[in-house]
């Protein structure tokens, strides 16, 4: 079936099926579309979807079938897990919508394929979304190969060296951790669609991984992937680097002119060819020609983000290059560009199907001694997360079956699923809460919600806690305990020594979202204690590290990479660091003494160390020097105020937060803290030995993955 034109007197409406983080990005792109508008979102999950659409001020639906036969759109933009990809195409495309379909478009050559052919039967467009193939950048360097300015390319180096947190902290319930194979379905598309874009059909040779990292309850999994290629004439090498490495997300192409490298994480390009001087100004002007060009980058990417308010960031503008060529072909009626089609997206997955086909056969998985059915007595919500992967195993070592509330059905614990439970619930039901409590003694709190509104804080975390404490309550559980956070504390005063006596501000509306929203939980469950004897216990960690831990922690500084941090302030006075595993170890403690009852506990241990310490003792124990700048609080809060009343004002954006100056220099932790009440109280002992603490902290932690 041939396609045809798209109406010219009216917008092309646009929905999107899946409402999680990738989402946001094409609601942008759509939104910088000429001609399109966004009408829709539909995702099973109708608190997402409600979220999204307040957002965008748009329609929700959690059933597909009722927004595709409710007529509203004409293009469907697919972000949801990889594995629904193929059905919900068909879905789409069969009901007459375009479908544009997030990478990987399908789980093998085969699904591909047949996504293309019915979007062939149907006379609708089926694009891939290969989304870094739509930056200017990338369009520049075709020119250029194009005009013969590279020459003939003998081989080309296509790389992701960037870090993948996850690999080492989790959450592990991700779909891309699931199996080994998947890491190369995801990232794979980004690096495969280059190489047939530029040069035609791959033949992959080789394929070697290194790197390996254990996946808490599983077995292991690749960090580093070298696959050799060819086409044609051209050899093809592609890199895939995931420990903590400086981010290059590059391709090089060498050719017989000149050797062009475009850096498509930045929207960078680069041509570095010989020149006709003489020996002694050609090393000179060759030099020059580099620095020229990166200066004409720099101030062309400086410029566009400065005057869009960093709207127009190189990712941003690669999904809407994707976006504009997909409308396009909708409204023009002729063929998609051949970057996104479904012919290249099918070479792709083919590509990608055959460097799996030479990946060493994976380990089985660790099973359990019985397959016993566990009987839970403990609850945590948040136990796939850092501290809550520590503690699920902790109380299994006492003896304890643990229920967790997660996503899905897999995660960090297949080798004790004789004695933990996955159990998906909605926070927001009680229902389903009271169904997730039964049998439950215990109930811990480790969720968080990081929201961009004090609008969006009520609902998503200070309303969703109120209803967990209730259905807890009325479940009758012996213990309710909650984690709250020291960044609640006013920490800007170096005079003020912090104990659990010390209280929040009074009005903590000029604080950042997340200080004030874990102060308004506390609050009102607090609340719930005197009025409805709820058995609630608070702890406010500190710094928390140790294995399983980040590397680029927030709560030390913000981070430009792995290699460089700017430290909140000078980075001279002690933090409040604190091990993972005392943390838990003092989170078992409450729920096992009485004592504890309506008590807050701040949970801060460890040596004394600065921000300036830490790092240098990363340096000396693992050879990696971290780039370190003190950070002028002042500046910070004045670019923050700037760039507040420029959305407030330009944008007309609401419900933003502009955090006061103490919010600011309250994340440089100047307060000590007095860790007196938790050791007295609950004969809690955190690791106070200076070496013993480094080597958990940083030898131990696997902070670089490898």
């Amino acid at each position: 079936m041939t396609m045809t034109a798209f109406a010219q007197d009216r917008p092309i409406r646009a929905a999107l099926l899946g409402a999680g983080y990738i989402a946001d990005w094409h609601a942008a792109a759509i939104a910088a579309t000429p001609g399109v508008e966004l009408v829709a979102v539909c995702d099973q999950s109708a608190a997402a979807a409600e979220a999204l659409s307040q957002s965008y001020g748009i329609t929700a639906y959690h059933d597909l079938e009722k927004m595709l036969t409710a007529g509203v759109a004409d293009a469907v933009h697919i972000v949801t897990p990889p594995g629904t990809h193929r059905a919900l195409a068909e879905t789409c495309l069969r009901a007459g919508h375009h479908v544009l379909v997030e990478k990987p478009v399908a789980l093998s050559g085969d699904e591909t394929a047949e996504i293309s052919q019915i979007a062939t039967e149907t006379g609708r467009v089926f694009a891939a979304g290969h989304n870094f193939m739509g930056t200017p950048g990338y369009q520049r360097l075709k020119t250029r190969l194009e005009a013969g300015e590279i020459g003939r390319i003998a081989a080309a180096e296509i790389n992701w060296h960037f870090p993948m947190m996850p690999l080492r902290s989790g959450p592990f319930g991700l779909w891309l951790l699931a199996e080994p194979k998947n890491m190369l379905l995801e990232l794979g598309p980004h690096l495969f669609a280059f190489a047939v874009d530029l040069f035609g059909p791959l033949t992959v040779d080789h394929v070697s991984l290194s790197k390996p990292v254990a996946i808490p309850g599983d077995t292991t999994r690749p960090q580093g992937w070298r696959i050799l290629a060819s086409a044609g004439d051209v050899s093809v090498t592609l890199n895939l680097s995931l420990v903590e490495t400086m981010d290059d997300r590059s391709v090089t192409l060498h050719g017989s002119t000149a050797t062009a490298r475009y850096d498509y994480a930045h929207d960078v390009l680069t041509v570095d060819g010989e020149n006709a001087a003489d020996i002694v100004a050609n090393p000179f002007l060759r030099q020059m020609s580099l620095a020229g060009q990166h200066l004409r980058e720099g101030v062309v990417n400086g410029a566009r983000q400065l005057v869009s308010l960093n709207r127009k960031s190189p990712y941003g503008l690669s999904f809407a290059g994707l976006s504009r060529a997909f409308y396009s072909a909708i409204r023009s009626g002729r063929p998609l560009d051949a970057r996104f089609s479904g012919d290249a997206a099918t070479e792709v997955m083919r590509a990608i199907d055959a460097a799996i086909a030479l990946m060493p056969k994976a380990a089985k998985k660790p099973k359990p001694a019985s397959r016993a059915k566990p009987k839970p007595s403990v609850l945590i919500i948040g136990g796939t997360g850092f501290i809550g992967r520590t503690l699920t195993r902790a109380w299994v070592a006492k003896g304890r079956d643990v229920r967790v509330l997660s996503r899905g059905t897999s995660g960090p614990f297949d080798d004790i699923a004789d004695n933990v439970q996955l159990t998906s619930a909605s926070l927001r039901d009680p229902d389903q809460l009271t169904h997730a409590l039964e049998g439950i003694e215990i109930v811990y709190h480790l969720g968080k919600s990081m929201d961009a509104t004090w609008e969006a804080a009520l609902k998503n975390d200070v309303a969703v806690t109120e209803t967990i404490a209730r259905a807890a309550n009325a479940a009758g559980v012996k213990r309710f305990i909650y984690t709250g956070t020291i960044a609640s504390y006013d920490m800007s005063d170096p005079h003020v020594t912090i104990s659990e006596a010390t209280g929040f501000d009074a009005d903590m509306s000029a604080r950042n979202i997340y200080a004030r929203s874990k102060a308004e939980c506390e609050a009102r469950l607090l609340e719930m204690y005197r009025q409805d004897d709820l058995p609630l216990v608070i702890a406010r960690p500190g710094i928390v590290v140790g294995h399983g831990g980040p590397l680029q922690h927030w709560g030390i500084g913000r981070w430009h990479g792995a290699g460089a941090v700017r430290i909140w302030g000078k980075g001279h006075h002690g933090l409040p660091f604190v091990l993972n595993e005392d943390v838990v170890e003092a989170l078992i403690l409450m729920a096992e003494n009485d004592a504890a009852l309506g008590e807050s506990f701040n949970l801060v241990g460890g040596p004394k160390l600065s921000a300036r310490d830490y790092f240098d003792a990363i340096h000396a124990r693992l050879g990696a020097r971290i780039k370190v700048k003190s950070g002028n609080l002042v500046a910070f809060y004045a670019s923050a105020s700037v760039k507040y009343l420029l959305k407030k004002h330009v944008l007309r954006r609401g419900g933003l937060s502009n955090p006061s100056l103490s919010d600011w220099k309250s994340r440089a932790h100047f307060s000590p803290f007095d860790n007196r009440l938790p050791t007295e109280l609950l004969g809690w002992q955190p690791e106070t030995r200076r070496d013993v603490f480094l080597t958990k902290a940083i030898d131990e932690a696997n902070l670089l993955g490898f």
